[in-house]
């Protein structure tokens, strides 16, 4: 399987950072930003338990659909274990923690999450991929993530105090992070798009019974905007942005392109402002310069030269 073979590379070409995987990862991320405001919406009619995990099961019956068609063979016997690792991180983890956050948080606070994620992304890659970086690196995504959190916190009405949403909010990030950093690796070996099928279709058995559950306890009954909300959050967020996003981390080197992330906190307040109706002033447009401005310094920088990237 050449396409994704993981053989190493010659010393004198320079690390994967490759204009192409930056582009796809910026695809993912626009395809995400929508997520938190849509699903702040969607929580407005139907319970937070069904978003999370009958968002999953759309998403799972277009994997397996494509699956079949396309006739893809089985993973392997140790890559359902790591499928079963990204599937926990961003099939339940993720959305479940997220929609339960977003019932009483405001979707622009929901942009902390995203606000440190790519630096959780970073550090999960770097521990698992043993990805090496130069200083500067985490220099750069230190300084990106505090620029993004006081951005989203100063859009959100200040630090104020810890609130429930905000542990589960956090919890989201370390679960989203780990599925990041584990699929961008498992997506070199199986693709990108067969990756996130996969994991989807392993979680579907679980995440069906949850929408069962909801169902019957809280039947459904959005507005068609809510619904068209919650189609988005299942054929996009769930499916098709991973498409972008898993192709980009598989071109690596996940730690700086997993930065470009940084921008989907301003994507989002600004979708949040013209969905919900949350504020957008001068200072979200500098604040939002700033941002942009961390994720282009972070993902540019390489690795220190003679430094080659170590893949398990």
């Amino acid at each position: 399987m050449k396409p994704y073979s993981s053989a190493t590379l010659p010393s004198r070409l320079p690390l994967p950072l490759a204009p192409s995987g930056l582009g796809w990862a910026l695809w993912g991320v626009a395809a995400f930003s929508l997520t938190g405001p849509l699903t702040r919406v969607a929580v407005g009619g139907m319970s937070p338990m069904f978003i999370g995990s009958g968002r999953a099961v759309l998403a799972a019956a277009l994997a397996a659909a494509a699956l079949l068609l396309t006739r893809q063979q089985l993973p392997r016997k140790v890559q359902w274990s790591r499928l079963a690792v990204v599937a926990g991180g961003v099939v339940v983890g993720f959305p479940l923690l997220t929609s339960f956050a977003l019932t009483t948080a405001e979707a622009s606070h929901g942009a902390v999450v995203i606000a440190l994620l790519p630096a959780a992304t970073a550090a999960a890659s770097v521990l698992r991929g043993r990805e090496q970086t130069r200083p500067a690196f985490w220099a750069a995504t230190g300084v990106g993530a505090a620029a993004a959190l006081s951005f989203a916190f100063v859009q959100s009405g200040g630090f104020g105090h810890l609130q429930w949403a905000d542990v589960l909010l956090m919890g989201a990030v370390a679960s989203a992070a780990i599925g990041y950093a584990e699929g961008g690796m498992l997506a070199r070996e199986l693709g990108p798009w067969q990756t996130v099928s996969w994991a989807l279709v392993l979680a579907a058995p679980l995440m069906l019974a949850l929408t069962t559950v909801s169902v019957l306890q809280h039947p459904p009954a959005g507005t068609p905007l809510q619904w068209a909300s919650f189609v988005y959050l299942g054929v996009v967020s769930m499916f098709l942005g991973f498409f972008a996003w898993y192709r980009g981390l598989a071109i690596g080197p996940i730690a700086q392109v997993s930065q470009i992330q940084l921008v989907q906190p301003v994507l989002s307040i600004s979708w949040a402002a013209l969905l919900l109706g949350e504020g957008l002033t001068a200072a979200t447009i500098l604040g939002g310069l700033a941002v942009v401005a961390c994720a282009g310094i972070t993902a540019r920088i390489r690795s220190s030269p003679g430094e080659h990237v170590k893949r398990t």
